[in-house]
């Protein structure tokens, strides 16, 4: 059976380095791993902000109106997310990067300027899933190295399966 022994010698290091804020000797060389993992779930939050507004603002049809007030919440939720990605990579003393050069290449799903509504649901739909597929990946291959990361990836990922949900029910519906 395995010894449960906290790492004293981590206790200890952990009072040094205040500048450091939170991170402690716990997070050894993955940090900079999860700052990128961050950054590249941050640019796929800002470009599908944008994909989201511009479907927002260009849906037409029948069923457009409600559709597209629907496409500015989940414009506003992602941004949230953004947000939220952001302010954990500087908690990780890191540098958000929110470059609008790089933002496509790093992001995990594309932007999109559909102009008929079934189009602009699909689209979306599609990225929902990346996005869902990419936070279950993040979330494993973090696991317990940083738990708190992990969290706000499991919040996400659990907004970003309610949008996925509600889009499928507008495409088949």
């Amino acid at each position: 059976m395995r010894s449960l022994n906290l790492n004293m010698k981590a206790i200890e290091a952990a009072t040094r380095d205040l500048e450091h804020g939170s991170i402690t000797p716990h997070y050894g060389s993955c940090r900079q791993d999860i700052i990128k993992l961050l950054n590249d779930a941050l640019a796929t939050e800002l470009v599908c902000v944008l994909r989201y507004k511009r479907h927002h603002f260009t849906a037409e049809g029948m069923e457009s109106a409600k559709i597209a007030q629907e496409f500015l919440v989940h414009a506003n939720e992602e941004s949230a997310h953004a947000d939220r990605l952001a302010r954990r990579i500087v908690q990780l003393n890191g540098a958000p990067d929110f470059s609008p050069e790089s933002l496509s290449q790093r992001s995990h799903a594309p932007y999109d300027a559909s102009l008929k509504l079934k189009d602009m649901i699909r689209i979306n739909l599609m990225a929902e899933r990346v996005a869902i597929e990419a936070y279950s990946q993040m979330i494993d291959l973090i696991g317990n190295t940083d738990v708190t990361t992990r969290r706000l990836l499991e919040d996400i990922l659990c907004e970003e399966q309610a949008h996925a949900e509600e889009l499928k029910d507008w495409l088949v519906g």
